[in-house]
């Protein structure tokens, strides 16, 4: 594409900013943009509509505490090689708390923090942001860690743990994967190369992904079992129980 860029250079410059998925303004193009920002609309349009219908009120002071704790999260990077560094996403985390739609609309609160504030991404290109790592990563990190939890045991630790790790790697790949086929569709970088680069580096960022959210999850499955989504049997059980003592 520019050849009197040498290789390594441009490769280094065009691939290396996104490699925490959060796509800067002029990386996309306008109808890529356009898709993006009317997928994210009208999935967050259903979300607050069944968030509303399912919860009413009772899940907001955890969507606070739960949209606090992931974004205080996200500030701390973790190193990988080759001079960059990942974070957390939480959408899985987000998903097991609070179910897939009140769950994105935590993440898309936080990514809209996050680009207003801190500039982590740009402000014309936030729907593919949201689209990307708040709303995919959310709903496919939810269906599957309930999948594989429900298939080890809803009531086993093992299963809550073997589905949050699946199911926060998955995410960041899918998330990955999906910004490297936008980046590629607006011309920005070929599409084997963004796939190749976005995927070999979020392999790896997926598995802190994975430990942050299974060690967060267990030590709320061992101190407050109730606050899961998908609580375990016993501690349905309790909550009424408890509520007479």
């Amino acid at each position: 594409m520019f050849p009197f860029i040498p290789y390594s250079s441009w490769l280094h410059r065009v691939i290396q900013p996104q490699l925490a998925m959060h796509i800067p303004d002029g990386f996309l193009n306008l109808p890529v943009i356009f898709v993006t920002w009317v997928i994210a609309i009208a999935l967050i349009a259903l979300a607050l509509s069944r968030s509303q219908a399912e919860y009413q009120e009772k899940a907001v002071p955890l969507m606070g505490v739960c949209a606090a704790f992931i974004f205080a999260a996200q500030m701390i990077n973790f190193p990988i090689p080759g001079g960059t560094s990942g974070h957390l996403l939480g959408g899985t985390l987000a998903g097991a708390l609070l179910g897939p739609w009140a769950g994105s609309l935590v993440m898309v609160a936080v990514f809209i923090v996050q680009a207003v504030l801190f500039q982590d991404g740009g402000l014309t290109v936030l729907g593919a942001n949201i689209f990307n790592m708040g709303l995919i990563g959310t709903f496919a990190g939810y269906y599957l860690y309930k999948a594989i939890r429900f298939a080890i045991g809803r009531n086993k630790l093992s299963g809550m743990v073997t589905g949050a790790a699946v199911a926060a790697w998955t995410s960041v790949i899918v998330g990955s994967l999906l910004c490297a086929i936008e980046l590629a569709i607006s011309g920005t970088v070929p599409l084997t190369v963004a796939l190749a680069a976005m995927a070999t580096w979020h392999v790896i960022i997926g598995i802190g992904e994975a430990v942050i959210t299974v060690i967060a999850l267990t030590f709320i499955w061992r101190t407050r079992p109730d606050m899961f989504y998908d609580p375990p049997r016993k501690a349905v059980v309790s909550r009424p129980l408890s509520r007479h003592q």
